[in-house]
């Protein structure tokens, strides 16, 4: 019973991961065109998958499912939206 009970939970995990949609770039730019300011951005993708900091500077790095897309901000302001290829592992 209980390997019934794990190799359906195993199932059940596989097949939601496939429900699962990642954005293109094109929607993730789409979704944040009016945020200007951290919050607005946060509000429109949520939190970054990475974010990187140099002094006043961060920069905030969604994965999409083609790419990803950089979002520059200097304090609270964000600047033009930057896209590129996955980092080759």
């Amino acid at each position: 019973m209980r390997h019934t009970l794990t190799a359906l939970a195993l199932v059940a995990t596989l097949a939601l991961g496939g429900c699962f949609h990642q954005d293109s770039k094109a929607e993730i730019v789409k979704k944040a065109e009016s945020a200007a300011t951290k919050d607005q951005l946060r509000k429109a993708l949520g939190d970054p998958d990475t974010l990187n900091k140099a002094g006043p500077l961060e920069e905030w790095v969604y994965e999409a499912a083609d790419g990803v897309v950089r979002f520059p901000i200097l304090g609270d302001r964000v600047g033009p939206v930057v896209t590129g290829e996955k980092a080759k592992k």
